[in-house]
């Protein structure tokens, strides 16, 4: 059985890495088993664009970073330990504590941020969308 403490303190590290983004962004859910920022962006939709999100599950705590599925490139050069954490396209599980891997992810959130940020990218996304 998954220990609460731990899995209480992976959420607050994993949310943690979220908050030097969080005042260019909106804050879509904030509880103690999910939290969601997404973008100021509105896509074709009507939708914001998600940044990314931590969600407290039983067996594991789950980070979504969604710039990594929009833009793949970003995964390039990452650790063998963070590829094998990867559930999908943009989620990595965790079921204990790596202050190695929330290092790379805190790189890899920032980097994302400032991608999903950029008024080139944007564009693009606007027109890819049509709109």
């Amino acid at each position: 059985m998954p220990d609460k403490n731990e899995f209480n303190q992976i959420f607050s590290r994993l949310k943690a890495i979220f908050k030097p983004h969080a005042k260019k962004m909106d804050l879509a859910a904030d509880d103690h088993t999910y939290y969601l920022l997404n973008t100021r962006h509105i896509m074709k939709n009507k939708r914001p664009l998600c940044l990314g999100g931590v969600r407290k599950c039983t067996n594991y705590v789950s980070f979504y970073l969604m710039p990594v599925y929009a833009c793949p490139e970003l995964l390039k050069g990452m650790s063998p330990e963070l590829k094998k954490r990867m559930q999908g396209k943009s989620c990595f599980n965790f079921k204990e504590a790596d202050e190695k891997l929330f290092k790379e992810l805190e790189k890899l959130t920032k980097t994302g941020a400032a991608r999903f940020n950029d008024a080139k990218f944007l564009e693009g996304l606007r027109k890819m969308q049509g709109s």
